[in-house]
């Protein structure tokens, strides 16, 4: 098997999960559509409120459509034995991961340009001023969640629950991005929520900022290596079994 095979796999596979597509492709791509489109005709600042709520709601779109996506697909593979099974091929543990993962941010990316031009035309939010500057960003945003998103699946003792750890990161990333309403939060909450990889991606399509936004995304993409190389489970837990 090969890296492109591991690919095809993972992909198909996703694409087959009916209750994947709904929670990972047509939730978010609805709310990333449909708030902008809303905000453009209830709100007063019109597209401007659009344009704001749309650049949150692509941290909305990483922290589901990557991170819960990727969250739920491992676990179940690994508990499925999937990825134990990939292990005995040819290929290494790292391109395994990558062909997973590669999948995952592949799709954030088209779901993510196909709502802006649905958004451009539908609410008119403007096209990325610094197209380069908002790729990149998405781009690796995604895959710094996909990575974050392998290395959390460690703590999670089984598939059922993989959503229900995984929402927490949902919540937190929306109301980083501030999609989720003016919630009064204490300055170190703030602080705490600034620091997040979606908030970095945020700043950087919202404000066109480069320098913070790239460190803050190196730092969290050294944790999740390091974390992946650590803790990553392939298989699942062995429950202990007394006589």
């Amino acid at each position: 098997m090969t890296f492109a095979a591991t690919y095809r796999l993972g992909t198909r596979l996703f694409w087959r999960d009916r209750g994947m597509l709904v929670g990972s492709v047509v939730t978010p791509v609805g709310l990333t559509i449909g708030m902008p489109v809303l905000m453009r005709n209830v709100a007063p600042e019109g597209v401007a409120a659009a344009t704001q709520v749309f650049h949150g709601m692509i941290a909305v779109v990483l922290a589901i459509t990557t991170f819960m996506t990727t969250v739920v697909t491992l676990t179940m593979r690994r508990d499925q034995l999937v990825l134990k099974r990939l292990r005995t091929t040819e290929l290494t543990d790292g391109q395994i991961l990558a062909g997973q993962l590669a999948g995952v941010v592949t799709q954030t990316v088209l779901l993510v340009g196909l709502s802006t031009l649905a958004v451009r035309v539908l609410a008119g939010v403007p096209l990325p001023a610094n197209p380069p500057l908002f790729a990149a960003a998405v781009v690796t945003g995604a895959v710094v969640m996909a990575l974050l998103a392998a290395a959390y699946t460690a703590v999670i003792p089984r598939a059922e629950l993989s959503a229900a750890f995984a929402m927490p990161v949902f919540l937190l990333a929306g109301v980083g991005a501030g999609v989720m309403g003016p919630i009064p939060l204490p300055s170190f909450a703030r602080t705490a929520l600034d620091l997040l990889p979606t908030a970095a991606v945020a700043d950087a399509v919202r404000h066109g900022e480069v320098l913070a936004p790239v460190l803050n995304l190196a730092v969290w993409t050294v944790i999740g290596v390091v974390s992946l190389r650590l803790w990553f489970r392939w298989e699942p837990r062995r429950s202990s079994s007394t006589s």
